[in-house]
């Protein structure tokens, strides 16, 4: 019965094009008043939605995506197209190469998928397509790219991961350098054969010494700020909440003082911007708390347990299992909701498998990664079409050679878990040496 209200009423809400959070939290609410043997009150919900964002991880949230909007619009982002332009853009295809390269430096930035794809997006793009590159070409792989932001840490999603499940945040951050690095080198791989094939050249401008040198001395700021951000961190300078905060001043202090792209007189815009997605995001989370803890009251994670096992008890069958439900869902659901519903009702089953929980909280940002760029919600073909001002066809058209190599190497990194885990296992072993 709980389970029947709970999935039926939340199914009813998306079908309605209710927001997903609103529908998590009207779900919930109907769960609360037909089922009185849950024991939860008619405050139920309003509770959850204060004490589910009153947690200090959860404030990283909203530090990072401030963070992206001031970089964005601070001229980070710029200089550091500018420094991968002078080192990359004279191979075949070299403004593509440089395209992956500049979203993986501001994935360890700003820590979001779409605000990779809008800052990188709005400069690589116009430049490509003048520059005699195909369009779809060029709007696929910036789609694809900007969702490595969500993979490098630091990232938005496996914060809220780790909220949820109750996870070490650090060595998760840990654990998607690696798998951020292949799916990086993944794609340069695809568009440098797609480039040479279609015979798009590089930057003709000769390397020089000088050139690379000025480039690198302009940019400079930019590119000590991942240093700054991720070596705090690791450092234990400070924890992950705190280098998010560190981030906006950082940021904000680069953009205005250093730059000055970033005048005084838009900060209120920009802040105001980012205030929208917090706020968005936070609704969701809070939703999502009360939505997740009927699912444990009502005992639905241990009964979707027994019906997997039911079904084989091969570990790795039950991996691809919720591999391919995740792909699914990934295409339907915004990535915060799904981590906040499914992290807890997965997690009892892979743990009763021995599979090591950051190991599958990395397969599954990996898994909602995948999910930012295939329809119909996959959020950075959208902001692909603003910043290109194209069909969503052309952008879909576009990420498919993409999209195969990225759900390769989800698989590779599924069934080999020492690479997700080295660096986490090897770091906290010198820490405890």
């Amino acid at each position: 019965m709980t389970s029947a209200v709970l999935f039926g009423s939340f199914v009813i809400m998306i079908i309605l094009n209710v927001p997903v959070g609103i529908a998590l939290g009207i779900s919930s609410l109907a769960t609360v008043l037909l089922n009185a043997e849950l024991g939860l009150g008619g405050g139920y919900i309003a509770q959850n939605l204060v004490t589910a964002v009153d947690s200090f991880p959860v404030m990283a949230v909203p530090f990072f995506i401030l963070a992206g909007e001031f970089m964005g619009g601070g001229g980070i982002s710029r200089r550091l197209l500018d420094v991968c332009s002078v080192f990359f853009g004279r191979i075949t295809g070299g403004l593509a190469i440089v395209t992956v390269v500049v979203c993986m430096f501001f994935a360890a930035i700003s820590g979001s998928g779409p605000a990779t794809v809008a800052a990188v997006g709005g400069m690589i793009v116009p430049t490509m397509i003048k520059k005699g590159y195909d369009k779809r070409f060029v709007l696929g792989l910036i789609a694809a790219a900007g969702s490595i932001g969500v993979v490098i840490p630091p990232s938005i999603p496996m914060v809220v991961y780790c909220t949820s499940t109750g996870q070490s945040i650090t060595r998760l951050f840990a654990a998607g350098f690696i798998p951020g690095i292949l799916i990086g080198l993944a794609l340069i791989g695809v568009s440098y054969y797609i480039c040479k094939k279609r015979g798009y050249k590089g930057d003709t401008e000769p390397f020089t010494w000088r050139r690379a040198g000025r480039a690198v001395w302009d940019g400079k700021w930019a590119l000590i700020s991942p240093v700054i951000i991720l070596g705090g961190i690791y450092g234990g300078i400070f924890t992950p909440t705190e280098a998010a905060a560190v981030s906006v001043i950082y940021s904000f202090i680069v953009g205005v003082f250093v730059y000055k792209e970033l005048k005084l007189s838009e900060v209120f815009y920009v802040i105001r911007s980012a205030a929208l997605t917090t706020g968005t995001v936070l609704v969701v989370i809070g939703c999502a708390a009360a939505f997740t803890k009927i699912l444990t009251v009502g005992h639905i994670p241990q009964q979707v347990a027994q019906a997997i096992m039911q079904f084989t008890d091969n570990k790795w069958v039950i991996f691809l299992l919720i591999n391919l439900m995740l792909l699914v869902v990934g295409c339907f659901m915004d990535t915060m909701c799904s981590i906040m519903i499914l992290a807890p009702l997965f997690l009892p089953i892979i743990q009763s498998f021995g599979i090591d929980p950051i190991h599958f909280g990395l397969i599954m940002v990996v898994n909602l990664a995948i999910g930012f760029i295939t329809p119909p919600l996959g959020i950075n073909l959208f902001v692909a079409v603003r910043v290109g001002e194209a069909a969503l066809d052309d952008v879909i058209k576009g990420v498919i050679p993409f999209l195969v190599v990225m759900i390769a190497i989800l698989l590779v990194l599924t069934y080999i878990p020492a690479i997700t885990m080295f660096v986490p296992e090897l770091f906290f072993l010198e820490i405890f040496l």
